[in-house]
């Protein structure tokens, strides 16, 4: 594939995750994508297989990002809490760079087909790694005794709707914010 027809392929994902966001998968049309970029219905086709195609494209990558930056953190030697820093810091920057897509990833994932239960192993096999994080952490006399998974809950409800809260705010630092929100999440809110 040339370079010029990858970048129109970019193009064409980025705006329909937008409009994705703005409407919700089921509401978009291939009709709705083409005007918006400005272009014939038809031409989309020479860039891409199906609306079904796009989302399959922006969910998985985004789930796949999200796997590769946990199998790093999970790996690597650091402290429990260290390791949650760099969940939080993954999440930020994730989010920072795809409001949109993240969106579409907690709006629109049932919407997946054939990838589907691809996705779901991703999410499912991600939220593992997340709980015996929090379970090394318990067991090292790093976090309190609680409940792993009402632990991982809180923190994931918070870090998976960043993209709501991001796009609101122009001049944010990602490492700044990713160090808050690891202070509030992590060491918790008592003085």
């Amino acid at each position: 594939m040339n370079q010029k027809s990858e970048t129109r392929k970019e193009e064409i994902i980025t705006t329909a995750a937008k409009l994705f966001k703005e409407k919700g998968y089921s509401a978009v049309t291939m009709r709705d994508l083409a005007t918006a970029m400005g272009i014939k219905a038809a031409s989309l086709y020479n860039h891409i297989n199906s609306k079904q195609d796009i989302l399959n494209t922006i969910i998985i990558s985004i789930a796949e990002a999200f796997t590769a930056g946990m199998e790093t953190i999970i790996q690597s030697e650091d402290s429990s809490i260290e390791k949650l820093k760099q969940i939080v810091a993954l999440h930020v920057k994730i989010t920072s760079n795809n409001t949109n897509g993240m969106a579409s990833l907690n709006n629109d994932w049932m919407h997946l087909e054939e990838q589907l239960d691809y996705y779901l192993q991703l999410r499912n096999d991600y939220e593992d790694n997340f709980q015996v994080i929090i379970q090394q952490g318990i067991v090292a006399n790093e976090l309190k005794p609680n409940n792993p998974e009402i632990i991982m809950f809180s923190m994931l409800s918070t870090l998976r709707s960043l993209y709501l809260w991001l796009p609101k705010k122009e001049d944010f630092n990602p490492a700044d914010l990713a160090m808050n929100l690891s202070e509030i999440l992590i060491d918790g809110i008592n003085t």
